[in-house]
């Protein structure tokens, strides 16, 4: 009795364990330590010009590029936003390469780098920019010291492809909700976590663009990471659709859709053909399927495939990767901060 009472809590103790460390463990199974190889180099068609060969730039319109990491197994997408006095470069993938370069040949107003998020993927590691912007969040701002923000290893996830947790020097803090001035033109900061607790995008009113980062993009979500919560993302969906509705939108992500970087996410998305090697756009559509669906895992009547993570169809372009129900949260670390119609708002 006593034996198999001892054996039961132990098996208790290591559920605990392997529960609290899943993505950890899991990790360590995927990655290597070190970036994978690139992939080779696409025709990406007419309106894509390739800058050297690892950068692509296409032109969304005269004072807009996507400056695009096409060989980069995850399609990275960073976003340089051009306005009279100043210019907001919104990710920088890697570093793998310095994106510093293009953004340069483009524009001669000073630039200000934004991340969207701080994964690895998107902070530029060790790329020493001049002039740095963050959210102003509390779990941020009451880290840094002097305005240097060192990064927390599941915050950043970078150990899976060799790279170092690194520092962030703050020049600047975004508050949320409101407008960055680049002359002659405006962002707006919006609150949009759910792959992250510190995932922003940015909102470009006159022109209908939404820059959402990892928030949403054609392809696989990630809603199991550390610091995912469906409940945020449920927020940050809301806050858009509040301010997009009767609009014409234009989302613009951070990846590219192609093949399933996680083998237990059986079948692409979208076919790896010529067809997918466009600009990670979305629309309206997308956004509200993408609320509907949320809602209905929250009602718990939205079916799912998969054993871990398990795997959501949003639409034909899009499937979201998530914690099973008994694991997922819903109580989103910043309410205050969603956009809805009963706030009073300048947007």
């Amino acid at each position: 009795m006593k034996k198999s009472l001892l054996i039961a809590l132990f098996l208790v103790a290591l559920g605990g364990v392997l529960i609290d460390q899943r993505v950890n463990i899991m990790f360590l199974t995927m990655f290597s330590g070190e970036p994978p190889p690139l992939l080779e180099m696409q025709n990406e068609g007419p309106s894509v010009v390739w800058f050297d060969d690892y950068y692509t730039v296409q032109s969304i319109d005269e004072r807009t590029f996507a400056i695009g990491e096409t060989r980069y197994f995850q399609q990275n997408f960073n976003y340089l936003i051009v306005g009279e006095e100043r210019a907001i470069l919104f990710d920088a993938g890697t570093g793998a390469r310095d994106i510093r370069e293009v953004a340069t040949s483009l524009t001669s107003v000073p630039l200000t780098f934004v991340p969207s998020h701080l994964h690895y993927d998107h902070v530029g590691n060790g790329v020493d920019f001049e002039r740095v912007a963050l959210v102003d969040l509390p779990h941020l701002k009451n880290r840094a010291v002097n305005d240097q923000l060192s990064l927390q290893r599941f915050e950043h996830l970078g150990e899976g492809e060799g790279y170092q947790t690194p520092t962030l020097s703050i020049h600047e803090w975004l508050t949320v909700n409101t407008k960055f001035e680049l002359g002659g033109r405006g962002l707006w900061i919006l609150y949009t976590p759910g792959h992250t607790e510190d995932s922003i995008s940015l909102y470009d009113a006159e022109s209908g663009y939404l820059f959402s980062g990892d928030f949403l993009y054609p392809g696989e979500l990630y809603g199991f990471l550390p610091n995912s919560n469906l409940g945020d993302y449920l927020q940050g969906v809301r806050t858009v659709r509040q301010l997009a509705e009767g609009k014409d939108l234009r989302i613009f992500g951070a990846h590219r859709g192609g093949e399933m970087i996680l083998e237990s996410a059986t079948e692409p998305v979208t076919e790896k053909s010529s067809a997918l090697r466009t600009l990670p756009e979305l629309g309206l559509t997308t956004l509200y399927r993408f609320q509907h669906s949320l809602e209905a895992i929250k009602a718990g009547v939205e079916k799912s495939s998969g054993v871990y993570p398990v795997i959501y169809s949003i639409d034909d372009r899009v499937v979201l990767l998530a914690d099973p129900s008994w694991l997922q949260r819903w109580d989103p670390i910043y309410p205050e901060l969603e956009v809805s119609d009963n706030k009073e708002s300048s947007f």
